[in-house]
């Protein structure tokens, strides 16, 4: 996995991935294609982090799922309003939520096995989530590693409670 930040990053990572591909027979590539931040109302003491002797401590209202996808459904329609995209179980997902969203069940089993297997790591289960779709995916022998999607969404969870999307 390649991931750089900022400006002058990105086209670093273009040019690896190119390479990436062009000299790994097999070797797939994702693409960000959009992304947007969305801060929730009502959600200001909703979600917590403490660093202290204990070391970092996470508190969750919780209001928070009832909270987030009150917005989801709406954060989705104009993240994927470009592509004409409004079936929420043609993608696949990056995230901790989707009950709200009336997805087939399959759409977040890797995202209920790592939270089971590890509990919540904030934003690094983000990185195990993907591993274990695009292990899965290879297994059972997917058109692609996000499930056989052409299209997917990554949701994000920061403090406040701000929404960041990131259309796949």
């Amino acid at each position: 996995m390649i991931y750089q930040q900022g400006c002058f990053a990105g086209g670093t990572v273009l040019r690896i991935a190119k390479d990436v591909v062009e000299n790994n027979k097999g070797a797939r590539l994702l693409v960000l294609i959009s992304t947007s931040q969305t801060l929730v109302l009502d959600s200001k003491n909703a979600m917590a982090l403490h660093f202290s002797e204990e070391g970092l401590t996470f508190h969750l209202s919780k209001d928070v799922p009832t909270l987030t996808s009150n917005d989801i459904d709406n954060i989705l329609v104009d993240a994927f309003k470009p592509f004409n995209i409004n079936d929420w179980n043609s993608l696949f997902y990056i995230t901790h939520l989707g009950e709200k969203l009336g997805l087939d069940k399959d759409k977040m089993k890797e995202s209920r096995y790592v939270l089971s297997e590890y509990g919540n790591l904030t934003g690094e289960c983000i990185l195990l989530i993907s591993d274990e779709m695009r292990k899965r995916s290879i297994e059972e022998g997917r058109s692609t590693t996000g499930k056989g999607c052409d299209y997917g969404v990554l949701l994000g969870f920061r403090l406040g409670i701000t929404v960041k999307t990131i259309v796949l």
